[in-house]
């Protein structure tokens, strides 16, 4: 099985702080905005930010731990950590074997994660062929050197993964591989890594932070896969949504997730 993550939503309070901060700070651009929505991206959407009026999103809720934003190349993680460093806050930074990472928040205290990948024979993989990760410090000063001074994220820039907040990894599991189809890639002390393919993952799972209610607040409010295999996952799950495209569904936190097949021509921010 084949695909990726195409779009991301967030709701927000602040709709014109957060979109500068994704266009100064993180590089994308404003593809259109209407009213109370946004639609960022590079070459394609891949972010939309909706103003709304729900409370923030509650310390128990499931949800978002991070949207990851993958460039294409080690000069452009060069060049997002010298953005981050020249107007917001780098809250970490680390070496996973497989990517080299950059970590912070956006204005509404969304987690966000900027990487690279590793040539893929490079990743360090088990007996298994599973991936092997881990989560070591990453020296910025070479990081910095290889920037190129491009003050925009480059096409070939997308959304790499999404990690989630999760209440049972067991219930993750069995839905995001068994349901969804997705190959489980690697895991480790309390978090669960999937992806279609041999890709390191496009879904993070972790029961960190204790999370046990469902998403009601700000924050995530849906993710979209995109698959050629749509109609066979849509043939697995009982309770689907019809959406002009593709489906939805929610996982077992209540977490929305939209499934679609590639489409010729981008799809819309809606």
């Amino acid at each position: 099985m084949t695909g990726h993550v195409g779009r991301v939503a967030l709701r927000v309070t602040d709709l014109d702080r957060t979109v500068a901060f994704y266009e100064d700070v993180i590089g994308l651009e404003t593809l259109s905005r209407d009213g109370d929505r946004a639609v960022l991206g590079v070459d394609e959407p891949l972010l939309i930010l909706q103003r709304s009026d729900r409370p923030a999103r509650g310390p128990d809720e499931t949800g978002l731990f991070h949207t990851a934003f993958r460039v294409p190349s080690r000069a452009a993680l060069g060049d997002a950590l010298a953005r981050i460093e020249a107007a917001w806050r780098l809250d970490g930074a680390s070496d996973h074997h497989v990517s080299e990472a950059l970590y912070l928040r956006d204005p509404e205290d969304n987690g966000i994660e900027v990487y690279c990948d590793r040539p893929q024979t490079e990743w360090p993989t088990t007996d298994d062929g599973r991936v092997e990760m881990d989560t070591l410090p990453l020296a910025l000063d070479p990081l910095r050197d290889a920037a190129a001074g491009d003050d925009r994220a480059p096409s070939g820039t997308t959304v790499g993964h999404v990690h989630l907040e999760v209440s049972d990894l067991d219930a993750a599991r069995s839905f995001y591989a068994d349901d969804l189809g997705l190959n489980v890639r690697a895991s480790m002390s309390g978090a669960l890594f999937l992806a279609f393919g041999d890709y390191h993952h496009h879904v993070g799972a972790n029961v960190w932070n204790d999370r046990s209610t469902p998403p009601d607040g700000r924050g995530l409010a849906w993710v979209e896969l995109v698959t050629n295999d749509a109609d066979a996952i849509r043939s697995r799950i009982d309770t689907v949504t019809a959406r002009e495209e593709g489906f939805e569904v929610v996982d077992p936190d209540g977490i929305t997730i939209r499934v679609r097949r590639p489409a010729s021509h981008p799809p819309s921010g809606r």
